[in-house]
Parts: C-alpha cells; sequence; structure tokens
C-alpha cells in the first residue's frame, strides 16, 4: 500500500472494511464510494475522494486527477494517515476502549449503549 498511488474503495451497501483503513494509515490516496460506511471515514479533500458508486464517468475523472498531479492530493493523503492516528491508533484509541468494555464485563455490568464520538465508538460510563 505504501508504493500504491491510489486505492479504490468501492462498496454498496457493506460494512467498512480494514483494507480502507490500512490504505489510509500507509497514506495511500484513496477514492471511495459515496456510500454510508465509507463516508464514516473519509471527508472528501480532507482525507480522500468520494464517488458516486454508480458512476463510472465519476470514478474515471477522480482517478484522473489522482493520478496526474500526485503532488495535488499530499495534504489528502496525510490527512488519511493522520485521520487513522487520531481514530483508529490500536495503543491510544482501541485498546483502552476494548479494556474499559473488558472492566465493564468483569464487573458483571450491563455496558452502557455506545456512543457515536466521530467514526469511532466510544463507550459511556
Amino acid at each position: 500500500m505504501q508504493v500504491s498511488r491510489l486505492h479504490i474503495y468501492l462498496t454498496y451497501p457493506f460494512v467498512l472494511s480494514w483494507s480502507l483503513l490500512e490504505a489510509m494509515s500507509a497514506g495511500c490516496a484513496v477514492i471511495g464510494s459515496a456510500t454510508p460506511p465509507v463516508e464514516e471515514a473519509i471527508r472528501p479533500g480532507e482525507n480522500g475522494m468520494l464517488v458516486d458508486f454508480f458512476s463510472p464517468a465519476s470514478i474515471a475523472d477522480a482517478v484522473d486527477v489522482v493520478l496526474d498531479d500526485p503532488d495535488a492530493t499530499r495534504a489528502m493523503r496525510e490527512g488519511a494517515r493522520r485521520t487513522i492516528i487520531e481514530t483508529y491508533d490500536l495503543r491510544t484509541r482501541m485498546l483502552p476502549q476494548w479494556d474499559r468494555l473488558l472492566d465493564t464485563l468483569a464487573a458483571r455490568r450491563r455496558p452502557d449503549a455506545p456512543e457515536i464520538d466521530g467514526p469511532a465508538l466510544r463507550l459511556v460510563g
């Protein structure tokens, strides 16, 4: 992924997969379908591009933009990496959430409903 010039991620409708997050983590330029699961992670122009899933012309146009001038997408690629570190980092984000869940279950308490905190889930309580 680190040597890739582009990652095209099209899904309709399905859950967000790790391949998108891996591409973003590697700082790869990402073009994703403008569908609910992808829109949770991609902020157009900031950390990737969104296109109409049903429009091959829109997808091709976005590919041309990325491949014609890779320097123009540098900030977007850096934003993708930053998004992953700030939102999905294993040590600072995901493990603390997992630990809180396990502590709650070990205490035989029912976990509170997850609260949406941006694209990541955060346990309340």
